[in-house]
């Protein structure tokens, strides 16, 4: 049972906006297998991208509800299914594979699961995942590349940790993954990846303050990682900060050659001949490869991903960001919700979905 168990929820990880593409070895079971017991399998196979009641669940298991609801409760804890309250009762769904459970491997990812992450993304996980559109992440400009008034609302990461409540560090899935393996290209930090919430939450030993989540936004952007967040305009409560040879979604540029495998920022990359001294600083911190420099810096607008490290490298202040033009600019769908069902319906699967 147990086999066809984990062969169902792949399916059904598969069947989510994001995506869980098979592949011919089936490493992904394997994967599965790593981060669901026997037990959480049989109640997280019967789990959609719905939320659902308790009662809802139980009624497709052939458990009690107590059991049902121990093994849902003891899955939310380590993050590898989503849960929310509605009208005071619990609702529980399937957590898409990225970005989901596979982030909440940080601190159990070891040789093992590593290789095996490694072996499906190299198989076709990886482009499977990337290629639909709207992508799952989008870019936000370095906050010190733009004025305030110039930066659109939903890239104003800095105005939304002013306002949060809560916030927590923790490591990089993609570099740790790339240490375990020991092919990691770059020296950048682990513990950079960022989450915050409007509301308070439990201290645990990832909680950080607001200072020190602003702080660790700056130091980002003054060692050229880039900032990416959930593919919408509002209700996102992460920042990823990515290097162009590890994180997975710039490696999608990089390596895959997908150029929508991350939603591009609306700005681009001016510079101006007149100030520009060819020092090449803004060659070595571009982490998609769009920025070379001759006489002075060219950028390769199609390449360009507006993030804006080129601007806030430059010590002789040559590099700017300026707005796509309102012809060009792609606004985030507004929810999660709403990318989910434009994600379905670019999939051909929103009528499967229901």
């Amino acid at each position: 049972m147990s086999a066809e168990a984990y062969e169902k929820l792949a399916q059904a990880l598969d069947s989510l906006p994001g995506g869980f593409p098979r592949t011919e070895s089936g490493v992904e079971l394997q994967i599965l297998q790593r981060v669901f017991s026997p037990e959480e399998v049989l109640v997280g196979c019967n789990l959609t991208g719905n939320s659902e009641t308790i009662d809802d669940i139980a009624g497709r298991i052939n458990l009690s509800r107590e059991e049902i609801e121990e093994r849902l409760k003891g899955m939310l804890r380590r993050g590898i299914i989503w849960g929310s309250r509605k009208d005071g009762v619990s609702l529980f769904r399937l957590a898409p594979f990225i970005v989901g459970l596979y982030e909440e491997q940080w601190d159990v990812m070891d040789h093992e699961l590593a290789h095996l992450c490694e072996q499906y993304f190299d198989e076709g996980g990886a482009a499977g995942i990337m290629r639909p559109d709207p992508a799952l992440q989008r870019i936000v400009p370095a906050q010190r590349a733009l004025k305030t008034e110039h930066i659109l609302p939903y890239d104003d990461v800095k105005s939304l940790f002013l306002q949060a409540k809560w916030f927590q560090v923790r490591d990089c899935i993609c570099r740790r993954q790339l240490d375990l393996v020991g092919e990691r290209k770059c020296d950048f930090p682990l513990k950079v990846c960022l989450s915050f919430s409007m509301v308070d939450r439990p201290v645990t030993p990832t909680t950080i303050s607001q200072e020190e989540a602003l702080k660790i936004l700056d130091e980002v952007e003054e060692i050229g990682l880039v900032h990416s967040v959930s593919n919408i305009a509002r209700g996102y409560y992460y920042v990823c900060n990515c290097c162009g040879c590890c994180c997975f979604f710039l490696t999608g540029i990089t390596e895959l050659g997908i150029e929508n495998s991350v939603a591009k920022a609306n700005y681009y990359a001016v510079v101006d001949p007149e100030r520009c001294t060819a020092c090449g600083i803004c060659e070595q911190r571009c982490q998609v490869n769009a920025v070379s420099v001759e006489e002075v810096a060219i950028t390769d607008l199609a390449k360009c991903i507006g993030c804006g490290l080129c601007v806030t490298g430059c010590p002789d202040e040559a590099v700017r960001l300026s707005l796509r033009a309102d012809a060009e600019i792609i606004q985030p769908l507004e929810t999660y919700k709403d990318w989910e069902m434009q994600r379905l319906r670019n999939r051909g699967l929103l009528e499967q979905e229901g």
